[in-house]
């Protein structure tokens, strides 16, 4: 395989045409060159699809920062002024109903404390519990 000299340089001059057009390409794109080799891991994106891309992030960034004519996002799982209002007031009225039934000394007692009968029940529990292991504990 003889290559002479001028075809090298031939071959040389048209390689750096190629990478000047792919460098001014990528910049009219606003994206870099593909990278072939071992090295290229990265995905391919057409540069239709590269434009997308970058036209949906410029678009998220403007609403972020509240720029141009994007919509205000909408609030997800949070009361309107309204819906709250009349919340409280649906609030306020069973409160008053209870009120007015008058609540039952059942419902009246903290939570987490014992009736007097509930107390003389455990406590008779407690003592038949306690007089089997005695009479176990004896044999």
């Amino acid at each position: 395989m003889d290559i002479s000299v001028k075809d090298l340089q031939e071959a040389i001059s048209i390689r750096q045409q190629i990478d000047n057009l792919q460098r001014r390409l990528s910049s009219l794109l606003r994206g870099t060159p593909r990278q072939t080799g071992p090295t290229a891991s990265r995905r391919y994106f057409s540069p239709a699809t590269r434009a997308k891309l970058s036209a949906a992030a410029r678009a998220r960034w403007a609403r972020t920062r509240g720029v141009g004519g994007g919509t205000p996002a909408k609030r997800k799982g949070q009361l309107t002024p309204a819906g709250r209002r009349r919340l409280s007031q649906l609030m306020k009225a069973r409160w008053a109903a209870r009120r007015k039934a008058g609540g039952t000394k059942a419902s009246t007692r903290k939570k987490g404390t014992l009736t007097p009968a509930g107390r003389r029940r455990l406590s008779e529990l407690m003592k038949a519990r306690w007089a089997a292991r005695r009479k176990a504990g004896a044999k």
